[in-house]
């Protein structure tokens, strides 16, 4: 474990051994399920020659990561989270990002999660026994080091074995370009969360429903908040969905046996500040586009599926990753050009211009 800003920049300048363009595996360890506020708990790194442990927690200045990584090569699996992870923490990201998954996936695999891939590649089974354990105590166990090291342990010879068989099927450059997508898609992320109330299933409810939800929402917000816990802990989005919908419909509720009475009492103070609220205060529903559904509509959707699938088959990958369903629809209907909510290869694989 490199606990020190010391080690740490001792570390990376044995790990870059003069390379202006030095390679690596990151993984990433946080706290989202037992804190309200989520950390950054522990940064797994491995290069050729060793993996290590790198405890954020304990090293004020992580600005010689940030450094090295600016020039760096960085393997991840899944690399989504982990990217977000660090553009929060340096408000950049490594230089180039591939992703392990993209590539299997390019290849072909249904079955994806890094412990599939492991075992598809190397013939082990890895431990999920830490998957949810909390990576903000100290110090780690045993067990946890172990499942934290092998997070990023097989990546770099793993990467190797996927770009030799990409290159194989011609199908790098579709790599690379999707792994550059998916660098700019964190990068350009609003992280904001002005309406992130705006929870799944939210869709449904009218504004007088919004409303409860918006109240409901940030009620959980200062519960969790207060408590230090997850929001979850308090109550799943479903539940608020389900509180929303039977307050706008003025319906009883039925609430939890377990909640103190001072959060019922805030509770219930969100809801009478509903309750008074103006018609003009509640929250407007988003204005989604109707598409007509005629004949033709489906006729274009329909034509861009079999296109898809016939090319898919061919390729032996899920349609996908060519195109999802609601990107195609909206080609269908003219709403976007292809340039624009397509990468080249996916053009490509389509008949479109590319």
């Amino acid at each position: 474990m490199i606990d020190t800003a010391e080690r740490l920049v001792c570390h990376l300048e044995t790990s870059r051994s003069g390379s202006e363009n030095p390679i690596c595996a990151i993984d990433t360890e946080a706290d989202s399920l037992h804190r309200y506020r989520e950390s950054l708990c522990l940064i797994q790194f491995a290069d050729r020659a060793k993996c290590v442990l790198i405890d954020p927690l304990a090293i004020e200045d992580l600005s010689s990561l940030g450094t090295y990584l600016s020039s760096a090569t960085v393997w991840m699996h899944g690399a989504d989270y982990d990217m977000t992870m660090f553009k929060r923490q340096f408000g950049k990201l490594p230089a180039v990002v591939y992703d392990t998954q993209i590539g299997a996936r390019l290849l072909g695999a249904r079955r994806f999660g890094l412990g599939d891939l492991v075992n598809l590649y190397f013939g082990v089974e890895l431990s999920k026994s830490s998957q949810k354990a909390d990576w903000g105590k100290r110090p780690l166990s045993p067990k946890m080091i172990e499942y934290a090291l092998n997070d990023v342990h097989y990546l770099l010879e793993m990467g190797d074995m996927i770009v030799s068989q990409l290159k194989e099927k011609g199908r790098y450059e579709w790599f690379e370009e999707s792994c550059l997508a998916a660098r700019q898609r964190v990068l350009d992320r609003d992280d904001s969360k002005e309406e992130n109330w705006r929870v799944q299933g939210s869709g449904k409810l009218e504004p007088y429903g919004l409303a409860f939800l918006r109240a409901l929402w940030q009620w959980r917000d200062g519960e969790a908040k207060s408590w230090d816990r997850p929001s979850f802990m308090v109550a799943p989005n479903r539940q608020l969905l389900e509180w929303s919908i039977d307050l706008a419909a003025n319906r009883n509720l039925s609430l939890p046996n377990h909640f103190r009475p001072d959060r019922l009492k805030r509770f219930r103070a969100a809801v009478e500040t509903v309750q008074s609220l103006p018609e003009s205060e509640w929250p407007e529903r988003p204005a989604g586009k109707r598409r007509k559904r005629d004949r033709d509509f489906e006729r274009r959707v329909d034509l861009l599926i079999k296109t898809r699938e016939h090319e898919a088959a061919k390729l032996d990958i899920e349609g996908s990753l060519i195109a999802p369903r609601a990107t195609l629809e909206s080609l269908a209907e003219g709403e976007v050009e292809p340039k624009d909510v397509l990468l080249k290869w996916q053009r490509a694989c389509l008949g479109m211009a590319v």
